[in-house]
């Protein structure tokens, strides 16, 4: 019988993201995952749910104002699916739309983006990527230069994370 959903914890660095993505990819059995997450005053988190060699899902939720800069992910195509809150995205002309709650993107590998939280509410995202980074030559992520960028940098915009007391996504009320 499958275990019940746990919760996974965010990873707050590019190596503990690494960690997470080849603990997961390494699973060759059924598992189920539960979408909570600690709502933030500041920042952003990002936490691995599900992952295999060839497909990751993962919670990502940013504080009300939370940002990225401009980038594209050169060998993965991905999804963003808004769970709570609103998103505007902007590609590298500054053409933009905001997205709301159960609405999504569809980025296909090396489109360049960036968005942000425009809702008061944190940002609550499931995105859904393919392949896993273990399968993606380096670097991964560029910025509009063709060089890396890191997405856990000052340059993409990483600021320290701040939880909200006692709050949490998909609690029971």
């Amino acid at each position: 019988m499958l275990d019940a959903p746990e919760f996974s914890p965010p990873a707050l660095s590019g190596q503990e993201m690494h960690d997470q993505l080849t603990a997961f990819s390494e699973k060759t059995t059924p598992y189920v995952f539960s979408l909570k997450g600690k709502l933030l005053d500041q920042g952003r988190t990002d936490s691995v749910l599900a992952a295999t060699d060839d497909l990751t899902i993962r919670l990502k939720i940013y504080a009300s104002g939370g940002e990225n800069e401009l980038h594209a992910h050169t060998s993965e195509d991905h999804s963003f699916m808004i769970l709570q809150g609103s998103a505007k995205f902007f590609g590298p002309d500054d053409e933009e739309i905001e997205l709301g709650q159960y609405e999504g993107i569809m980025l296909p590998r090396g489109n360049l983006y960036k968005f942000f939280a425009t809702s008061e509410e944190p940002l609550v995202m499931i995105r859904v990527g393919n392949p896993n980074i273990h399968k993606q030559p380096k670097p991964t992520r560029i910025g509009r230069d063709g060089n890396e960028l890191r997405g856990d940098s000052k340059e993409n915009k990483s600021v320290p994370v701040i939880f909200k007391d006692g709050a949490i996504f998909g609690a029971k009320v």
